[in-house]
């Protein structure tokens, strides 16, 4: 049975023939019954990892086809609803701005980007990673041929095996790279202007006391900034100290005046003044190739942070101190032997250029948090050396040195644990 309302809001309940949507949903609905009261407590390690696994494909599955059948859409046309998503949150009690989200990706499925469909189709795209996707080929230029948006399409369905959604949204602004090298930089990087002219057309801060003894900072900043700020912030997490500071409040055109002014105040902080952060100075890297800063229409990296424009990376080079990303300059030696049993600033320089995250397989701790480890122990006759070293977080570095674990190092550089039998 299914209940439908007509434009004028009566119920018209009918049994049609039974579609084989709706028959899947019933069936799965029933076979669901089967496992309501089943406990995953009494399931061995490895089943539970089979099921998480094989659930969230299943997932990804029930999601296609939700969205396979909202761009089939003509219940807003029978209900009088103004859309689909409309209906859809109402009768589900969804968000409305999900919803519309959803539609929006269901129709981008069903006219664009078969291969992506397929995927989601499958369970070897997830719902998230579809999302990061289809944005990502949405950003491409207008111009771009059929042919060339297939095969961007194509590699970014194929990186969906190996890479979460932050990861892909990063390699979806670098697609483009894939598939016409000639104008990835300049599209990339007027892309960078747009998005940084308006990041500081839309900057402000506002601090509002709460007459509690407390007061509430709530602003948005150009991401470059925003980095910078959690750069520092988190030079004071290890060890945590308490800062004490006066607030004034500040709306309107004066919170962009007081966004501005931060912005200003975070560029021309001393990094020599804050604590040491994971045994060097805070320090932000930015990560660019001479070519790309000489150009008008560049692309710089900031390390955990996302790209710039070349532009904006020479701005900050006016009143910022800048880290080379060829490192060993001004006699730093990089590779110490036997002669040192500690990593040196320059380094975990080097380290968090190479690996930027904590290498621990699937784990994302950012570099600045992480520790320097010796693969082979310094004790055992380990040298402490780049190829010798790999950042790993407080808990994965405890890991390392557990018996109770065992870690392989494998290709790419990543470390997989697994525990001992």
């Amino acid at each position: 049975m299914i209940t439908l309302i007509s434009g004028g809001g009566s119920m018209d309940t009918r049994t049609p023939d039974t579609h084989p949507v709706l028959g899947f949903v019933a069936a799965t609905r029933e076979a669901l019954k089967d496992v309501a009261d089943a406990n995953p407590v009494f399931m061995t390690t490895g089943q539970k990892a089979q099921a998480l696994v094989e659930l969230t494909a299943l997932e990804s599955q029930v999601a296609e086809l939700r969205l396979r059948v909202t761009a089939a859409d003509d219940v807003a046309e029978e209900t009088g609803t103004r859309d689909v998503a409309a209906w859809v949150a109402h009768r589900t009690r969804q968000d409305t701005a999900a919803s519309r989200a959803d539609a929006r990706l269901a129709t981008a499925l069903d006219r664009e980007h078969p291969h992506l469909a397929a995927g989601l189709r499958e369970g070897s795209v997830s719902l998230a990673q579809a999302r990061v996707i289809a944005h990502a080929l949405a950003e491409l230029p207008a111009d771009l041929g059929a042919e060339l948006r297939a095969r961007a399409e194509e590699a970014l369905v194929g990186y969906a095996a190996h890479h979460a959604p932050g990861d892909l949204r990063r390699l979806g602004r670098r697609i483009l790279a894939c598939v016409d090298p000639d104008a990835a930089d300049e599209h990339e990087a007027r892309l960078l202007e747009d998005a940084e002219r308006t990041a500081r057309e839309r900057t402000k801060l506002s601090l509002r006391r709460r007459g509690d003894g407390t007061t509430r900072i709530s602003g948005l900043l150009p991401d470059a900034a925003a980095h910078r700020l959690a750069t520092y912030l988190e030079s004071f997490t290890n060890p945590r100290k308490d800062t004490g500071g006066t607030a004034t409040a500040g709306v309107g055109s004066y919170s962009r005046r007081l966004g501005q002014a931060f912005v200003q105040l975070l560029e021309t902080i001393d990094p020599r003044r804050l604590p040491l952060h994971g045994g060097d100075a805070t320090t932000m890297f930015v990560v660019a190739h001479l070519d790309q800063l000489t150009k008008d229409l560049g692309v710089a990296e900031i390390v955990g942070g996302g790209t710039i424009s070349a532009g904006e990376a020479r701005r900050l080079a006016c009143n910022a101190h800048l880290v080379p990303a060829v490192l060993g300059g001004a006699s730093e030696v990089l590779d110490l032997g036997r002669r040192r049993r500690l990593y040196t600033a320059a380094q975990r320089r080097a380290l968090l250029l190479r690996d930027r995250t904590c290498r621990a397989e699937g784990c994302d701790i950012p570099g600045t948090w992480a520790e320097a480890h010796h693969w082979v122990a310094w004790a055992a006759g380990g040298a402490t050396d780049l190829a010798n070293g790999t950042l790993l977080c407080h808990l994965h570095h405890h890991r390392a040195h557990d018996a109770a674990w065992s870690a392989e190092r494998l290709p790419n550089g990543d470390v997989r644990y697994a525990r001992r039998r």
